[in-house]
């Protein structure tokens, strides 16, 4: 699979809040690991977003319960499931984030963020309400600053790479929109497959790919609100 490397968009301001999100999800994904493997599973289901809790299916356990189920929709998007996931997470979010902040802010990005990580929750939920599993990881509200960002900076040029072991081998630069748009489609058919693994085989986890995708569409509608005036559409 290929990976975005870097991008040629510059930015006018230096993104703290990206920075800080990366920081803290890395904190925090090391807070998972001291925890030992099963304290590090009960913080996954202490504060994972669980569908059948936060529609009232289910209840958790007294000495699980530390947080409401609305809760829960906010501490997921700090924790995550392992390294590849953290990694792969924190790369799209450090190279495509720190653009999205500069269009809106820091404010507006905190705000932003939070609100395409919430309705990938949603969109996940409503996928598949009586599932148990807890939904953990960054990939909603970064899916959402994707969204953002390829109507921001279509044009913009992607370096990608392929990794062969331990090494990455450039390929070259791509326009953002078709390298984001590849990423949507891959998702949908990822998505696709997953849903018939899981009618046939009774599957559950993984990936919650209903939730990248609701959380790529509310960053495509929510940016022209929260964009800067003088910021267009469509630019670089």
């Amino acid at each position: 699979m290929v990976i975005p490397l870097h991008d040629d968009n510059p930015t006018s301001i230096r993104p703290v809040i990206t920075i800080a999100l990366i920081g803290i999800c890395i904190a925090v994904f090391l807070w998972q690991l001291m925890a030992g493997p099963q304290g590090g599973e009960r913080i996954i289901y202490a504060l994972g977003a669980i569908p059948a809790v936060l529609v009232g299916g289910e209840e958790l356990s007294p000495g699980l319960a530390v947080v409401p189920p609305v809760i829960s929709i906010f501490t997921s998007m700090f924790l995550h499931g392992g390294l590849l996931h953290l990694l792969g997470n924190m790369l799209y979010l450090w190279i495509f984030g720190n653009n999205v902040e500069d269009a809106m802010g820091h404010g507006r990005f905190v705000v932003f963020y939070l609100l395409c990580g919430s309705a990938a929750v949603f969109a996940q939920v409503l996928a598949d309400p009586q599932s148990p599993v807890p939904m953990v990881g960054a990939s909603g509200a970064i899916s959402g600053v994707l969204g953002a960002y390829v109507l921001l900076y279509p044009r913009a040029r992607v370096l990608i790479g392929l990794p062969l072991g331990f090494f990455v081998v450039q390929i070259g630069r791509f326009p953002a929109v078709a390298v984001l748009a590849m990423w949507f489609l891959m998702q949908l058919v990822l998505g696709h497959a997953a849903a018939g693994r899981a009618a046939t085989e009774g599957a559950q986890g993984g990936v919650a790919f209903a939730a990248h995708v609701g959380g790529f569409l509310t960053g495509m509608v929510l940016i022209p609100v929260f964009k800067r005036a003088h910021v267009p559409l469509w630019g670089r």
